[in-house]
């Protein structure tokens, strides 16, 4: 499976999620229409891109959730998750890094396919399931190792389809960021 260096560690815990509505995102610039927006990120993206969009697993492994991605999900810190991490790509550039959390319990039924995605967008599945439901949007700011790149922005939420839950968060890298101005 191919590995890509992400410069910085989501999933060390350390970000402090806020909700999108009460955090004034005024100097995060044109970034905040795509922290704020309540569709599905991966057609924004394959849109923005013209098409040329891909999606590239970076990890996929069985884990336990952080404290915080635990809470969110309203889990057992001890119970067993699937970790997903890809990178979104437009035009061959790593535009977003995704991390999702899909609990055990959530991956039985007709989400047992979620499994195994591969290289498909998660985004694609949930989106096209009726009675999706999205939990509020949380954004985070993300400083990078020795301060070397730009800050980096953030969103997650927790859907539920079929009542079961996952949480997908997906940190803007600079790639994308250069593509707004």
């Amino acid at each position: 499976m191919p590995t890509t260096s992400i410069p910085v560690d989501l999933a060390a815990g350390q970000a402090r999620w806020c909700s999108a509505r009460t955090l004034h995102l005024n100097h995060t610039g044109p970034l905040a229409s795509w922290l704020q927006h309540p569709g599905s990120l991966t057609a924004r993206l394959v849109a923005w891109s013209g098409g040329a969009f891909d999606v590239q697993l970076c990890s996929l492994r069985w884990g336990r959730a952080q404290a915080d991605e635990a809470r969110a999900l309203g889990i057992d810190p001890r119970a067993r998750v699937l970790i997903r991490e890809v990178i979104l790509r437009g035009h061959g550039q790593p535009w977003v890094w995704a991390r999702s959390i899909l609990p055990w319990r959530s991956l039985q039924g007709p989400m047992r396919c979620l499994s195994k995605l591969d290289n498909q967008p998660l985004g694609g599945w949930l989106f096209r399931q009726p009675g999706l439901e999205r939990g509020p949007l949380q954004v985070a700011r993300f400083n990078t190792p020795g301060g070397e790149s730009p800050v980096l922005w953030g969103r997650r939420s927790v859907f539920r389809a079929y009542h079961k839950p996952v949480l997908v968060a997906e940190v803007f890298l600079p790639e994308f960021v250069a593509t707004l101005r």
